[in-house]
């Protein structure tokens, strides 16, 4: 379905690169259905000598040769580029949204036509193809719609479709929750460090530990407290290491870290 799209990425910086890169790598689409803006001219040649896609002429160029429009500008940017655009959308076109904040009644109501919206929050993973991605539809988007989001961000990771209300939590724990697990790979290397490990060997060692857990987690279905306990031996070293998590509220500090991610992602819109 998604090789029978045109697409625009309206705003390719990061992401919109890592989009692109992803679709391509996965044969998805081929360079010469692509149309790539960025804020500066020279960079979106330069991604279109890089990739073979092409640096579209404008904004407005771009859209109106497409039938997918990837928008992956900033937050703040949204309404006046919706605004530019008017006249350009066709009711064929699916406007996906990586944009974090602004909800689909938002894009809608800037849009001159019942356009079909998915929202979508992934996360920097992404830049090597591993990436947890929610979607929602909005109001004129259809399961077809949805279908084609699905085969975009697949090319990057993982994806799963929820109800728009969900999205800023999933900002808050899967896009801002990489930061949080950096310095959680960060500590555990350091208490490497402080017992003796050479630095580089001590952050393969946590990078690769993390990555084992998540994998468990995924692929056994487990719940994280099981597999806890089954690395939790009776008077063993992990009960010993838990309890000073325990007292030193690691726990604790995560939740009220996505939670306060979560209501900064609901305000971001408003600066």
């Amino acid at each position: 379905m998604i090789r029978d799209q045109r697409v625009a990425v309206v705003g390719a910086g990061k992401m919109g690169e890592a989009l692109v890169r992803g679709l391509l790598d996965a044969g998805a689409l081929t360079p010469d259905r692509i149309r790539v803006t960025t804020g500066s001219g020279e960079r979106a040649r330069q991604l279109a000598a890089e990739l073979k896609v092409v640096a579209a002429a404008s904004n407005r160029a771009a859209v109106e040769d497409s039938d997918l429009v990837l928008l992956a500008v900033k937050p703040q940017q949204v309404a006046p580029l919706l605004d530019e655009l008017r006249g350009s959308w066709r009711e064929d076109h699916l406007l996906v949204s990586v944009v974090a904040s602004v909800s689909t009644p938002f894009i809608e109501k800037h849009l001159d036509r019942p356009v079909p919206v998915v929202r979508a929050m992934p996360n920097t993973a992404a830049l090597i193809k591993r990436a947890i991605t929610g979607i929602a539809r909005g109001r004129h988007a259809d399961e077809r719609h949805l279908e084609i989001a699905r085969q975009v961000f697949s090319a990057v990771g993982r994806v799963v479709v929820v109800d728009e209300k969900h999205l800023d939590a999933i900002t808050g724990l899967s896009a801002s929750g990489l930061a949080f697990i950096y310095v959680v790979i960060e500590s555990l290397a350091e208490g490497g460090v402080k017992m003796g490990l050479r630095r580089d060997l001590a952050t393969e060692l946590a990078a690769q530990t993390v990555l084992g857990a998540g994998a468990m987690v995924l692929e056994t279905g487990s719940h994280p407290a099981l597999l806890k306990d089954n690395v939790t031996t009776p008077a063993g070293t992990t009960i010993d290491g838990l309890l000073e998590l325990e007292e030193g509220g690691l726990r604790v500090t995560l939740i009220k870290s996505v939670v306060q991610a979560t209501r900064r992602a609901r305000e971001l819109l408003e600066g």
